[in-house]
Formats: C-alpha cells, sequence, structure tokens
C-alpha cells in the first residue's frame, strides 16, 4: 500500500512539473508522420480534434507519456469549432437526441457495449464495473475502490434481507451479484446490451445466486410494472435515457418503487458554465466513447425533472475525484493489456481508449466533468423521514 501511495505522489509531482517548467514544443510530445500536418502545426498549436483524429489515422504518433502531453495540452493545442464539429453535431448528435426510441438506443448501446466482453475487461479489471468507484485513501486499487462503492451504495440503500432490488441500467450485472449476496436481498439488474446480460448471468451462476440475482436484456421501458420494488438504483445510465426523456424516466422509476422506497442514482455531469475545451470533449466523447448519451447535466438541470416526477431530494454527494483515480486506474489496467487489445481488436481501438482514458481522467480532476451521486425518496406526505436519523448509522451489515 505505501509503494503505491509513493507512486502516486511521484506521478503528482511529475504531472505537476511537466505543467511549470516542461518544453512546450509540440514536437516534444508527438511525431508527426504526414507532411501537410508538420508543415501547419509543427511550430503552433493544433486543434484538439485535429491532434486526436490525426492520432486515431496514424498521421502522427504520441511520444513517450501520453499524460505529458495531456498535462501540456492548454500550451500546446486549441480547442476551436471546426467544420467536421458542426456536421457531427447535425447528422448524428441532434438526430440521436431528437429521437431516442427504444429501437435506436438498442442500436448504439449494443454496437458499443456488445463489442466485446474481453475488451471491456482489459481496462475495467475483474470487478466489471463501469462506473466511477470510491476511495477511502488515494493509494487504494481500483478492485477495492469498487468493493468500496458497491458496499456504499446498498448502505444508502438501506438494503434488508428479502427486499426486492432493481438496478437499471447494470451493467455487466456486479451490484446485483453483490447486493444479493451480502445483503441478501432479491436483485434483477436490467441492460439491453446482450453480451452484459450472459456475462452477468454467467457469473451470478458461478456463486449459485441465481435463486436470488439475475441480469435482464431489457429495455428500462419495458420492465413490468405489476409489483413495485423496494429500492432502485441506477448507475451512470441516465446519461443515455436523453434530455427530453428524463421526466418520463423518473415518473416511471417513481412507479416502479413502493412509497417507502429509495432511489439512488450516480450520473457523470458537466459543471455549469462551459469552457471551449468541454465542447470538443463533449463531441469526442459522443462520436467514440459514449454516442447517444445526451443527458450529462449539472445538478440543478437533473434535479428539475426529478423534482417534478415526484422525488424528493435527501443527500447529494460529488464523487468527482473519485471518478478521476478511478479513470486512472482504468488506463493502468488498458496499458498493461496493450499487446492484447492490439492483437484482437486492432491498433486504432486502443488508440482510442488510450485517448479517452488518459484525457477523461484529467478532465474529471480539473472538474469539467464531474460525477454526482444523490439519494432520492418519494416527496409524499407519508414517507417515514425519521429513518434519515435511525440510518446516522448503517443500519445493516454486510453478510458474510
Amino acid at each position: 500500500m505505501v509503494l503505491h501511495y509513493e507512486r502516486a505522489e511521484v506521478n503528482a509531482a511529475a504531472t505537476k512539473k511537466a505543467r511549470s517548467s516542461a518544453p512546450s514544443k509540440l514536437t516534444d510530445f508527438i511525431q508527426f508522420h504526414d507532411e501537410k500536418l508538420a508543415a501547419r502545426y509543427a511550430r503552433g498549436r493544433i486543434p484538439m480534434a485535429t491532434l486526436y483524429e490525426a492520432y486515431f489515422d496514424g498521421a502522427l504518433d504520441i511520444l513517450g507519456d501520453i499524460r505529458q502531453l495531456i498535462a501540456q495540452r492548454e500550451r500546446l493545442v486549441s480547442y476551436q469549432i471546426e467544420r467536421r464539429h458542426l456536421e457531427w453535431l447535425v447528422t448524428h448528435f441532434l438526430p440521436e437526441a431528437l429521437i431516442h426510441s427504444q429501437q435506436q438506443d438498442t442500436r448504439i448501446v449494443r454496437e458499443h457495449y456488445d463489442r466485446g466482453n474481453d475488451f471491456f475487461e482489459w481496462f475495467l479489471g475483474p470487478r466489471m464495473v463501469y462506473t466511477s468507484g470510491y476511495f477511502h485513501d488515494p493509494a487504494e486499487s481500483v478492485e477495492q475502490a469498487q468493493d468500496n462503492k458497491l458496499k456504499m451504495v446498498c448502505d444508502k440503500l438501506q438494503l434488508r434481507p428479502g427486499e426486492r432490488l432493481l438496478d437499471i441500467g447494470c451493467g455487466w450485472g456486479t451490484l446485483a451479484r453483490y447486493a444479493a449476496q451480502h445483503y441478501g436481498v432479491d436483485a434483477t439488474g436490467v441492460t439491453i446490451s446482450q453480451r452484459q446480460a450472459e456475462y452477468g448471468n454467467a457469473r451470478i451462476a458461478e456463486a449459485g445466486l441465481s435463486g436470488r440475482a439475475r441480469v435482464r436484456c431489457q429495455d428500462y421501458r419495458d420492465i413490468p410494472q405489476g409489483q413495485p420494488f423496494d429500492k432502485v438504483v441506477s448507475l451512470e445510465m441516465v446519461e443515455h435515457v436523453g434530455v427530453k426523456n428524463l421526466r418520463s424516466f423518473f415518473e416511471l422509476v417513481h412507479r416502479l418503487t413502493v412509497d417507502q422506497g429509495l432511489f439512488v442514482l450516480q450520473w457523470t455531469g458537466l459543471r455549469r458554465g462551459f469552457r471551449p475545451e468541454d465542447l470538443v470533449w463533449i463531441m469526442f466523447m459522443g462520436k467514440y466513447i459514449f454516442p447517444g448519451a445526451d443527458a450529462s447535466l449539472p445538478p440543478s438541470a437533473m434535479l428539475k425533472p426529478i423534482e417534478k416526477a415526484g422525488w424528493e431530494l435527501y443527500s447529494a454527494q460529488n464523487v468527482s475525484i473519485h471518478y478521476s483515480w478511478t479513470i486512472q486506474r482504468w488506463h493502468e489496467h488498458w496499458l498493461r493489456n496493450e499487446a492484447l487489445v492490439k492483437a484482437k481488436y486492432g491498433e486504432r481501438w486502443f488508440r482510442i481508449w488510450h485517448m479517452f482514458l488518459a484525457w477523461s481522467a484529467s478532465i474529471a480532476q480539473q472538474g469539467n466533468a464531474a460525477c454526482f451521486q444523490i439519494v432520492l425518496n418519494k416527496n409524499l406526505d407519508h414517507f417515514d423521514r425519521t429513518r434519515w436519523v435511525q440510518s446516522a448509522q448503517p443500519r445493516s451489515t454486510p453478510q458474510a
């Protein structure tokens, strides 16, 4: 543990030094293979989109540690809006944001998440959780951080044995399996990724929990409403619901939850007020990483449809620095598995996620992108609000 912490301190010191004293020439960080690009940008700033597109296409290489380039980007790149941004906005982002039909969302999600479970495991690690972890110590592994997060979510939900838990956008079913195993609940996860569902159910079966947990390949709009759940959770899925569908989503969750139930929501959002970099980063993420995710909102904008749907906010927590540290660990996993990724998926896919993970960790650390976790209850006169006083200490302890 001490060794990891010392490594973190060394990395932080190196980054600080790079920002303050490292050379600011672009060619100290990249090697051009395209003469026209070199002639135009070698002596000045390069547009960020031009940089990453050229990197993905092999028109340039990044020298050394990509994190050094990311740390120096304010000196080396510009964030101007280009024609390619506007074309993507009109042909992809706006149609996706305006439609968000079940057919469209299923196609987009499966194109991304059904690529291959091994692809995601090579950076997520054995927990297979594609959401921010929670660190009690900056030296902890991402596996420990994810375990911390799973326990924290279950405690915030005040889970009790025998309760019915719904996880909307459950990914590979890790939380559903964890809650069934350690808190004795009956857990159902839903995802529209076929491979995620297959993987999740296989792991649940391996743990001998098939009677108490399952992952359904199902759109959230098709979840049966006949028997409400005691507790509901959704971690970093609501961004894909779409701004236009937010109120109807929260109204549906309201109907799916018993009156004395709880709802924990976590999402990756943006701080209020754009910087020039923010828009370019959002377009990069929308094109390459999370297509169709247009509801990455600041808390005030997210809370409006939540409250209109009949929910009351109990607590809100900003976990953005935990998000940055989580992505840093994912990046380390990705680099360790570089040969495997390239052998199966090729150089281009390795480079896309290499850029995504390095850039996103920095974006989250500086606060452009943020991650929030909130606890909600129904805004009803008869809701028992004394539970918040009674829950000053955890009401249940994970079972062995």
